[in-house]
């Protein structure tokens, strides 16, 4: 058996190349799988003869990946329906050409007859169930009663005594003399019985008795969607079993990953809706595939219920798709939504708020029109992965972070210079410094991660392999090649590199210009846009762009940190922290929305927060030592706004945090310095309490001493003849007076 190779999933690949355990093809390091642990499903026995008054359904799927929320289930005997009936209100003549005429109904108020013949067509109908308790069918399938009506048949549990009396679920029509439903059941039949997938409802045989054929499939033991999401509005379940939005989110990757594997295998399901998904024992299954068709059909007749459809003109236009499966997943997903915690932001929703916001924000691209939603089942669940990991996170606090498939790794610390030494020209230009300093537009235009090349791009295996010093030598290289849309966003972004907005706006409408009619629906053309503007010092046109983005890809991380800088220049910090907040509690990488944090906690005056921020950088980060060294800085500067000093304890901690740091000699230099500055100010303000040591002094006179001797070694620094003069004068304007 082949390992499925997903981080971890411990499942093998079936006979379609599905893995049994998580439903998706095998993993590939250019899709990061999202891993969720959480409690494993309960033990539960199974059988005809040992039952049990209340049975639970996990909390996850049976690999843990995705949490589920915990439902009470009735006993298999109490699902037996005493009184199958199809409404009157449903009963329509099934001949071809004669659909709409309504049949079975009552005349004068008298009861509605179940069985008789069209009045138009004069072709019998039919309405009642065709087998009851103690039937045998096949010779092995023992009939226990009816337990559901579908769209076109009913269903009837019965035991397996072919296989130890196991629970199957065997389907027939309604109104067997429904010609269309028979053409469906058929394609329905001889479709299901080939396919294998966890999520899907598996076929195992199509047997006759008494002239009606009947498909034999695995019976799930569970409840519906539906049913979950009415106990949830009339909040039966029990607190641990509540809808949350995580669950909603689970349950849409489930239905997700199901259809992604229907449509790999050519079929649209065309039903979804929340009567057709059952929450069973370990996992969510698919079932009713009454309504699957081909692709490319465009003669079977259509089935489905119009509420989760797309609009009537769609469908002329464009027929039954991919995207108008899409649109029923996303029209359910709403549904349950509003039965989950999430709809009125209650007081355990406060602090997912902002999760909530990305999940609508993926409902609402799946419901938009054609163009704008989700092309595939996929691309869809990539994003709903996003969101399920940020909700998450947001929930319990724990980190959950995952690769990006569409942006590469941010190369840049967006820390507005806090993780690094103050500069030389801080001293011997009277640079400003200040810890509450936020990162330029022109530093964020060309600091935001890269979005990926698209791999279908004509010039891909180029951009791959082309490599140059700088942006003006790069965009020499691009001139040497034919143009392509991510031949032209490259050049936009070294365009952005040299300060040349104009020449980088005109890269991008070539892009457009290639992309033709997909332009206005490519989120590319959003972010460049977004660039374009932080180039040109314009965070509002900017915000806007980048809001266009996440409104595409809400389970991406980038656009998000983009917004949030956004946010930090037009209203102040405080707004921006949403945003950072998200981003930092999921995913320890995101670093420059750290140092976001930290600059919101010190404009707060709370020093120690934000060092506490810091602090939480990985140690492997690539940004571990910016963090330490901005964690000095902390402890040692003025605050922003205020001018406050470090209490003589924080002092303290910054001199052992420094201490500890392995800078070179030129970066050392200038941190002592800005270290020394600060001890100086307190010693003559007449603080009490700083440690004597190799770096601070508690006196002034020793203060003074040490803080001359920093500004000397600077001196030895300075590139200039006028910088080391303006070093050595502020050496001379701080060393202590002397009688000697």
């Amino acid at each position: 058996m082949t390992a499925c190779g997903r981080d971890g999933c411990r499942g093998t690949l079936g006979k379609t190349g599905f893995c049994k355990v998580c439903g998706l093809p095998p993993g590939t390091p250019e899709e990061p799988t999202l891993v969720i642990p959480g409690p494993g499903a309960p033990t539960r026995i199974t059988g005809t003869v040992v039952t049990r008054s209340q049975q639970i359904a996990g909390h996850a799927t049976a690999d843990d990946r995705v949490p589920l929320p915990v439902v009470e289930l009735p006993d298999v005997a109490g699902r037996l329906l005493t009184e199958p009936h199809v409404p009157e209100e449903e009963r329509f003549c099934g001949k071809h050409g004669c659909t709409a005429t309504p049949v079975g109904r009552s005349i004068g108020g008298g009861p509605a007859p179940a069985e008789g013949f069209c009045p138009v067509c004069r072709t019998p109908f039919s309405f009642t169930p065709k087998l009851a308790a103690g039937d045998v069918v096949d010779g092995r399938y023992h009939v226990l009663g009816c337990v559901a009506r579908g769209g076109l048949g009913f269903v009837y549990l019965a035991t397996d005594s072919g296989l130890g009396d196991r629970y199957v679920a065997l389907k027939g029509l309604i109104n067997t003399n429904n010609t269309a439903a028979v053409r469906i059941a058929e394609t329905e039949s001889q479709v299901l019985i080939a396919l294998e997938h966890p999520n899907v409802v598996r076929i195992f045989d199509v047997v006759e008795h008494d002239d009606f054929r009947y498909i034999v499939m695995e019976f799930v033991d569970g409840l519906s969607l539906r049913e979950i999401k009415n106990r949830g509005r009339a909040g039966l379940d029990s607190s641990e079993g509540r809808l949350l939005v995580e669950h909603v989110v689970a349950y849409g990757r489930e239905i997700l990953t199901a259809l992604d594997y229907l449509h790999g295998e050519g079929l649209l399901y065309c039903d979804m809706k929340p009567d057709n998904v059952i929450h069973g024992e370990k996992r969510i299954k698919l079932i009713d595939f009454g309504a699957i068709r081909k692709i490319a059909d465009d003669e079977s007749p259509l089935v489905g219920t119009e509420h989760y459809q797309v609009s009537p003109r769609e469908r002329a236009k464009h027929g039954l798709t991919v995207r108008s499966d899409i649109h029923t997943v996303g029209v359910t997903l709403r549904e349950l939504f509003q039965a989950s915690d999430g709809w009125s932001v209650t007081t355990d929703a406060r602090g997912v708020r902002f999760g909530i916001e990305s999940f609508l924000r993926v409902l609402d691209r799946a419901t938009a029109s054609f163009d704008q939603r989700f092309a595939s089942a996929r691309e869809m669940l990539v994003q709903l992965d996003g969101v399920l990991g940020e909700i998450l996170s947001l929930r319990d606090k724990q980190s959950r972070p995952s690769g990006s498939t569409l942006f590469t790794e941010g190369a840049v610390l967006l820390d507005a210079g806090l993780g690094q030494a103050p500069p030389l020209e801080h001293w011997t230009r009277g640079t400003a410094v200040s810890l509450g300093a936020r990162p330029a537009a022109a530093e964020i235009a060309v600091g935001l991660p890269v979005p990926r090349e698209d791999p279908e791009d004509p010039q891909a295996s180029f951009l791959r392999a082309v490599r140059a010093p700088d942006a003006a030598r790069l965009l020499k290289k691009l001139d040497k090649v034919s143009g392509s849309v991510e031949v032209e966003f490259r050049r936009c972004r070294a365009r952005l590199e040299l300060g040349a907005t104009v020449e980088g706006a005109l890269a991008v409408a070539e892009a457009e210009r290639l992309l033709g009619d997909r332009a206005p629906y490519d989120w590319r053309v959003a972010w460049h846009r977004g660039l374009l503007a932080l180039g040109e010092g314009d965070f509002a046109a900017a915000k806007e762009k980048f809001t266009a983005v996440y409104r595409d890809i809400p389970g991406e991380e980038p656009p998000k940190l983009a917004l949030g800088l956004c946010e930090e220049h037009l209203n102040g910090a405080a707004a921006a922290e949403r945003y950072y907040d998200a981003l930092w509690v999921r995913d320890r990488s995101q670093v420059s929305a750290a140092f976001g944090l930290a600059r919101v906690r010190l404009l707060r005056g709370a020093r120690a927060a934000a060092v506490e921020i810091l602090d939480q950088v990985p140690e492997f980060s690539r940004y571990d030592e910016a963090a330490r060294i901005a964690g000095v800085r902390v402890l040692s500067a003025p605050m922003p706004g205020t001018g406050d000093l470090p209490a003589s304890a924080e002092l303290d901690d910054a001199v052992i945090r420094l201490t500890a740091l392995d800078l070179d000699g030129d970066a050392l230099d200038r941190l002592v310095t800005a270290v020394r500055e600060t001890g100086l100010a307190g010693v003559l303000l007449g603080q009490d309490g700083i440690t004597d040591g190799e770096i601070l002094r508690s006196a002034e006179t020793g203060a003074r001493t040490v803080l001359d001797r920093s500004y000397r070694r600077l001196a030895h620094h300075a590139p200039s003849p006028e910088a080391h003069d303006v070093l050595i004068d502020l050496a001379n304007a701080v060393r202590p007076v002397t009688f000697v």
